[in-house]
Protein backbone atom coordinates (compact mmCIF):
# COMPACT_ATOMS: atom_id res chain seq x y z
CA UNK A 1 0.00 0.00 0.00
CA UNK A 2 2.64 2.21 0.65
CA UNK A 3 4.32 1.64 -2.76
CA UNK A 4 0.70 2.56 -4.15
CA UNK A 5 0.48 6.23 -2.39
CA UNK A 6 4.22 6.61 -3.41
CA UNK A 7 3.39 5.99 -7.39
CA UNK A 8 0.25 8.30 -6.49
CA UNK A 9 2.75 11.00 -5.11
CA UNK A 10 4.97 10.90 -8.09
CA UNK A 11 2.10 10.95 -10.41
CA UNK A 12 0.29 14.13 -8.80
CA UNK A 13 3.64 16.43 -8.65
CA UNK A 14 4.83 15.20 -12.66
CA UNK A 15 1.24 16.68 -13.51
CA UNK A 16 1.41 19.91 -11.07
CA UNK A 17 4.64 20.69 -12.44
CA UNK A 18 3.33 19.97 -16.07
CA UNK A 19 0.78 22.19 -15.23
CA UNK A 20 2.81 25.29 -13.46
CA UNK A 21 5.35 25.31 -15.98
CA UNK A 22 2.59 25.42 -18.79
CA UNK A 23 1.11 28.93 -16.42
CA UNK A 24 4.47 30.11 -16.66
CA UNK A 25 4.87 29.73 -20.56
CA UNK A 26 1.75 31.27 -20.91
CA UNK A 27 1.98 34.68 -18.50
CA UNK A 28 5.67 34.98 -18.46
CA UNK A 29 6.35 34.57 -21.93
CA UNK A 30 7.12 38.30 -23.09
CA UNK A 31 8.93 39.30 -19.58
CA UNK A 32 11.24 36.05 -19.37
CA UNK A 33 11.60 36.07 -23.37
CA UNK A 34 15.04 34.73 -23.80
CA UNK A 35 16.51 36.41 -27.58
CA UNK A 36 18.69 34.57 -29.77
CA UNK A 37 21.79 36.09 -30.03
CA UNK A 38 25.28 34.73 -31.72
CA UNK A 39 26.19 32.30 -28.38
CA UNK A 40 22.61 30.68 -28.59
CA UNK A 41 22.13 27.49 -29.62
CA UNK A 42 18.42 27.97 -29.86
CA UNK A 43 16.68 30.33 -33.46
CA UNK A 44 13.22 31.49 -32.09
CA UNK A 45 12.27 33.70 -28.88
CA UNK A 46 11.62 31.17 -26.59
CA UNK A 47 10.32 32.16 -22.79
CA UNK A 48 12.86 31.24 -19.63
CA UNK A 49 12.57 30.92 -16.12
CA UNK A 50 10.13 27.54 -16.48
CA UNK A 51 12.62 25.75 -13.42
CA UNK A 52 10.48 27.60 -11.35
CA UNK A 53 7.88 25.49 -11.87
CA UNK A 54 9.95 22.23 -10.77
CA UNK A 55 10.79 24.07 -7.80
CA UNK A 56 7.55 25.33 -6.38
CA UNK A 57 6.08 21.67 -7.32
CA UNK A 58 8.61 20.01 -5.02
CA UNK A 59 8.63 22.69 -2.40
CA UNK A 60 4.97 22.50 -2.19
CA UNK A 61 5.66 18.07 -2.59
CA UNK A 62 8.36 18.45 0.43
CA UNK A 63 6.06 20.43 2.84
CA UNK A 64 3.24 18.09 2.75
CA UNK A 65 5.42 15.30 3.19
CA UNK A 66 7.07 16.91 5.72
CA UNK A 67 3.74 18.10 8.10
CA UNK A 68 2.40 14.42 7.26
CA UNK A 69 5.77 11.92 7.82
CA UNK A 70 4.40 9.54 5.17
CA UNK A 71 7.26 9.60 2.98
CA UNK A 72 9.33 11.97 4.83
CA UNK A 73 12.45 10.88 7.05
CA UNK A 74 14.12 13.28 9.27
CA UNK A 75 17.42 11.97 8.89
CA UNK A 76 17.03 11.91 5.33
CA UNK A 77 16.87 15.11 4.22
CA UNK A 78 16.80 16.95 7.79
CA UNK A 79 14.27 19.65 8.34
CA UNK A 80 13.35 22.94 6.33
CA UNK A 81 17.76 23.41 5.87
CA UNK A 82 17.75 22.52 2.45
CA UNK A 83 15.75 25.56 1.68
CA UNK A 84 17.65 28.38 3.04
CA UNK A 85 19.72 27.27 0.33
CA UNK A 86 17.48 26.76 -2.62
CA UNK A 87 15.23 29.78 -2.03
CA UNK A 88 18.02 32.16 -2.25
CA UNK A 89 19.67 31.29 -5.27
CA UNK A 90 16.34 30.64 -6.74
CA UNK A 91 15.29 34.00 -5.71
CA UNK A 92 18.49 35.79 -7.61
CA UNK A 93 18.50 33.31 -10.46
CA UNK A 94 14.68 34.30 -10.97
CA UNK A 95 15.66 38.15 -11.04
CA UNK A 96 18.47 37.64 -13.12
CA UNK A 97 16.40 35.62 -15.91
CA UNK A 98 14.66 39.05 -15.44
CA UNK A 99 16.79 41.53 -15.13
CA UNK A 100 20.49 40.18 -16.27
CA UNK A 101 22.07 40.80 -12.63
CA UNK A 102 25.53 41.42 -12.47
CA UNK A 103 27.87 38.06 -11.99
CA UNK A 104 29.83 39.37 -8.70
CA UNK A 105 25.85 39.53 -7.23
CA UNK A 106 25.48 35.86 -8.47
CA UNK A 107 28.19 34.55 -7.38
CA UNK A 108 28.34 36.36 -3.74
CA UNK A 109 24.63 34.78 -2.98
CA UNK A 110 26.01 31.07 -4.32
CA UNK A 111 28.86 31.59 -1.53
CA UNK A 112 26.94 32.56 0.87
CA UNK A 113 24.50 29.89 0.10
CA UNK A 114 27.11 27.45 -0.06
CA UNK A 115 28.18 28.42 3.49
CA UNK A 116 25.05 28.03 4.77
CA UNK A 117 24.74 24.77 3.13
CA UNK A 118 27.81 23.38 4.90
CA UNK A 119 26.45 24.66 8.45
CA UNK A 120 23.30 22.48 7.81
CA UNK A 121 24.70 19.67 6.06
CA UNK A 122 28.25 19.33 7.24
CA UNK A 123 31.34 19.37 4.97
CA UNK A 124 32.12 16.91 2.73
CA UNK A 125 34.08 13.55 3.75
CA UNK A 126 38.08 14.87 3.53
CA UNK A 127 39.32 12.71 6.42
CA UNK A 128 43.09 13.73 5.36
CA UNK A 129 42.31 17.38 6.55
CA UNK A 130 39.46 17.16 9.14
CA UNK A 131 41.74 14.63 11.42
CA UNK A 132 44.11 17.84 11.44
CA UNK A 133 42.20 19.66 13.75
CA UNK A 134 40.43 23.24 13.56
CA UNK A 135 42.95 24.47 10.87
CA UNK A 136 42.14 21.16 8.51
CA UNK A 137 38.57 21.51 8.87
CA UNK A 138 38.21 24.91 8.43
CA UNK A 139 40.14 24.34 5.03
CA UNK A 140 38.11 21.04 4.13
CA UNK A 141 34.85 23.44 4.43
CA UNK A 142 36.20 26.08 2.31
CA UNK A 143 37.24 23.58 -0.53
CA UNK A 144 33.38 22.17 0.37
CA UNK A 145 32.25 25.70 -0.20
CA UNK A 146 34.00 26.32 -3.17
CA UNK A 147 33.15 22.82 -4.66
CA UNK A 148 29.54 23.19 -4.10
CA UNK A 149 29.45 26.82 -6.14
CA UNK A 150 31.68 24.94 -8.93
CA UNK A 151 28.61 22.63 -9.31
CA UNK A 152 26.00 25.49 -9.22
CA UNK A 153 27.68 26.93 -11.97
CA UNK A 154 28.42 24.06 -14.32
CA UNK A 155 24.58 22.84 -14.13
CA UNK A 156 24.29 26.48 -15.11
CA UNK A 157 27.32 26.64 -17.88
CA UNK A 158 25.73 22.61 -18.70
CA UNK A 159 21.70 24.00 -19.48
CA UNK A 160 21.98 25.31 -23.63
CA UNK A 161 20.41 22.81 -24.99
CA UNK A 162 16.80 21.52 -24.95
CA UNK A 163 16.47 19.04 -22.65
CA UNK A 164 20.24 18.05 -21.12
CA UNK A 165 20.46 19.42 -18.28
CA UNK A 166 16.49 18.19 -16.95
CA UNK A 167 17.18 14.96 -18.93
CA UNK A 168 20.77 14.49 -16.95
CA UNK A 169 19.32 15.51 -13.97
CA UNK A 170 16.07 13.02 -13.65
CA UNK A 171 18.45 10.02 -14.19
CA UNK A 172 21.55 11.50 -11.88
CA UNK A 173 18.26 12.18 -8.67
CA UNK A 174 16.93 8.69 -9.38
CA UNK A 175 20.15 7.15 -8.59
CA UNK A 176 21.03 9.34 -6.11
CA UNK A 177 17.65 8.89 -4.09
CA UNK A 178 17.84 4.84 -4.70
CA UNK A 179 22.18 5.44 -3.57
CA UNK A 180 21.77 7.56 -0.69
CA UNK A 181 18.20 6.46 0.19
CA UNK A 182 16.99 10.14 0.05
CA UNK A 183 13.52 9.26 -1.14
CA UNK A 184 12.16 12.66 -1.42
CA UNK A 185 14.71 12.75 -4.47
CA UNK A 186 12.72 11.25 -6.63
CA UNK A 187 9.63 13.77 -6.20
CA UNK A 188 12.51 16.34 -7.47
CA UNK A 189 12.72 13.68 -10.69
CA UNK A 190 9.09 13.66 -11.29
CA UNK A 191 8.52 17.20 -11.22
CA UNK A 192 11.80 17.66 -13.29
CA UNK A 193 10.03 14.74 -15.79
CA UNK A 194 6.56 17.63 -16.18
CA UNK A 195 8.93 19.89 -17.15
CA UNK A 196 10.93 18.22 -19.65
CA UNK A 197 8.09 17.72 -21.03
CA UNK A 198 8.00 21.17 -22.18
CA UNK A 199 11.62 21.36 -22.37
CA UNK A 200 12.39 18.39 -24.73
CA UNK A 201 12.99 19.73 -28.10
CA UNK A 202 11.44 21.94 -29.61
CA UNK A 203 11.94 23.54 -26.50
CA UNK A 204 8.88 25.93 -25.60
CA UNK A 205 10.16 27.19 -22.16
CA UNK A 206 13.98 27.14 -20.72
CA UNK A 207 14.73 26.20 -17.34
CA UNK A 208 16.72 29.29 -16.75
CA UNK A 209 18.93 30.70 -13.80
CA UNK A 210 16.24 29.74 -11.50
CA UNK A 211 15.89 26.06 -12.46
CA UNK A 212 19.60 25.47 -12.80
CA UNK A 213 21.23 26.90 -10.12
CA UNK A 214 18.62 25.61 -7.93
CA UNK A 215 18.84 22.64 -8.93
CA UNK A 216 23.03 22.18 -8.99
CA UNK A 217 22.36 23.28 -5.27
CA UNK A 218 19.90 20.39 -4.66
CA UNK A 219 22.60 18.34 -6.28
CA UNK A 220 25.24 19.33 -4.27
CA UNK A 221 23.06 19.32 -1.03
CA UNK A 222 21.93 15.26 -2.09
CA UNK A 223 25.90 14.39 -2.40
CA UNK A 224 26.44 16.13 1.34
CA UNK A 225 23.42 14.84 3.12
CA UNK A 226 24.65 11.13 2.69
CA UNK A 227 25.17 8.34 6.07
CA UNK A 228 27.38 6.55 4.15
CA UNK A 229 31.63 6.22 4.15
CA UNK A 230 34.20 7.93 2.87
CA UNK A 231 34.58 5.77 -0.34
CA UNK A 232 30.91 5.61 -1.25
CA UNK A 233 30.60 9.31 -1.13
CA UNK A 234 33.02 10.00 -3.36
CA UNK A 235 31.89 7.39 -5.57
CA UNK A 236 28.80 8.58 -6.04
CA UNK A 237 30.68 12.39 -7.17
CA UNK A 238 30.96 10.07 -10.48
CA UNK A 239 27.18 10.39 -11.39
CA UNK A 240 28.05 14.46 -11.85
CA UNK A 241 30.69 13.58 -14.44
CA UNK A 242 28.16 14.10 -17.41
CA UNK A 243 28.19 17.67 -16.70
CA UNK A 244 31.24 18.51 -14.03
CA UNK A 245 33.20 16.74 -16.98
CA UNK A 246 32.32 18.77 -19.90
CA UNK A 247 32.17 22.15 -17.73
CA UNK A 248 35.72 21.63 -16.62
CA UNK A 249 37.35 20.38 -19.47
CA UNK A 250 36.06 23.03 -20.94
CA UNK A 251 37.59 25.69 -18.50
CA UNK A 252 40.70 23.95 -18.81
CA UNK A 253 41.26 24.13 -22.61
CA UNK A 254 39.79 27.88 -22.81
CA UNK A 255 42.71 28.27 -20.64
CA UNK A 256 44.96 26.76 -22.41
CA UNK A 257 43.99 29.12 -25.63
CA UNK A 258 44.41 32.36 -23.84
CA UNK A 259 40.69 32.57 -23.47
CA UNK A 260 39.22 34.67 -21.01
CA UNK A 261 37.16 32.43 -18.98
CA UNK A 262 34.13 34.44 -17.59
CA UNK A 263 33.50 35.77 -20.96
CA UNK A 264 30.36 34.06 -22.48
CA UNK A 265 31.41 31.15 -24.92
CA UNK A 266 30.30 28.51 -27.01
CA UNK A 267 32.93 26.04 -26.20
CA UNK A 268 31.73 22.59 -24.41
CA UNK A 269 31.45 19.80 -26.24
CA UNK A 270 27.43 19.94 -25.91
CA UNK A 271 27.45 23.44 -27.83
CA UNK A 272 30.41 22.15 -30.57
CA UNK A 273 28.75 18.94 -31.39
CA UNK A 274 25.26 20.91 -31.70
CA UNK A 275 27.33 23.19 -34.18
CA UNK A 276 28.43 20.58 -36.18
CA UNK A 277 25.41 19.66 -36.91
CA UNK A 278 23.93 17.59 -34.54
CA UNK A 279 20.29 18.22 -33.31
CA UNK A 280 19.08 18.75 -29.62
CA UNK A 281 17.57 15.82 -29.07
CA UNK A 282 20.58 13.88 -30.27
CA UNK A 283 23.10 15.41 -27.97
CA UNK A 284 21.03 15.30 -25.18
CA UNK A 285 20.29 11.53 -25.37
CA UNK A 286 24.04 10.88 -25.62
CA UNK A 287 24.74 12.46 -22.40
CA UNK A 288 21.71 10.89 -20.46
CA UNK A 289 23.01 7.42 -21.73
CA UNK A 290 26.39 8.40 -20.15
CA UNK A 291 24.77 9.36 -17.15
CA UNK A 292 22.62 5.95 -16.95
CA UNK A 293 25.85 4.08 -17.80
CA UNK A 294 27.22 5.29 -14.90
CA UNK A 295 24.65 4.88 -12.77
CA UNK A 296 24.20 1.49 -13.57
CA UNK A 297 28.29 0.99 -12.97
CA UNK A 298 28.01 2.61 -9.43
CA UNK A 299 25.03 0.37 -8.99
CA UNK A 300 27.21 -2.39 -9.40
CA UNK A 301 30.64 -2.20 -8.57
CA UNK A 302 30.52 1.04 -6.18
CA UNK A 303 34.02 2.26 -5.94
CA UNK A 304 35.57 0.34 -9.19
CA UNK A 305 32.19 1.49 -11.19
CA UNK A 306 33.25 5.33 -10.25
CA UNK A 307 36.78 4.50 -11.56
CA UNK A 308 35.56 2.86 -14.95
CA UNK A 309 32.98 6.04 -15.29
CA UNK A 310 35.98 8.68 -15.26
CA UNK A 311 38.19 6.59 -17.41
CA UNK A 312 34.57 6.25 -19.72
CA UNK A 313 34.05 10.05 -19.49
CA UNK A 314 38.03 11.08 -20.04
CA UNK A 315 37.80 8.78 -23.26
CA UNK A 316 34.26 10.55 -24.34
CA UNK A 317 35.87 13.43 -23.85
CA UNK A 318 38.65 12.80 -26.13
CA UNK A 319 36.85 11.06 -28.62
CA UNK A 320 34.63 13.95 -28.62
CA UNK A 321 37.63 16.17 -29.05
CA UNK A 322 39.16 14.57 -31.81
CA UNK A 323 35.73 13.63 -33.75
CA UNK A 324 35.17 17.59 -33.79
CA UNK A 325 38.76 18.26 -34.82
CA UNK A 326 38.06 15.60 -37.53
CA UNK A 327 34.99 17.89 -38.63
CA UNK A 328 36.65 20.58 -38.45
CA UNK A 329 39.55 19.77 -41.03
CA UNK A 330 37.05 18.04 -43.11
CA UNK A 331 34.78 21.64 -43.19
CA UNK A 332 38.20 23.43 -43.80
CA UNK A 333 38.58 20.99 -47.05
Amino acid sequence: MEIVYFSIGLSIIFVFSLAIVYWLKQNFSKKLLDIPNDRSTHTQPTPRGGGLGFIIAFGFTYAIAALTRNFWNSEVIPSWSLWYTVIPLATVGFLDDRYNLSARTRYMVQLGTSGIAVVCFGIFPQPWLTDLGIGGMAIAAVITVIGMTALINFYNFMDGLDGLVAGIAVVQLTFLGWYFEQYMLYFLASAIIGFLYWNWSPAKIFMGDVGSTGLGAIMAIALLNHHSDVSTAWSALAITLPISGDATYTIFRRLSLGENIFKAHRSHIYQRLQIRGWSHAQVACVYICLTIGIAVSLSLWNNLGAIASLVVSVIAIIGSELYLSRTNKAGAK
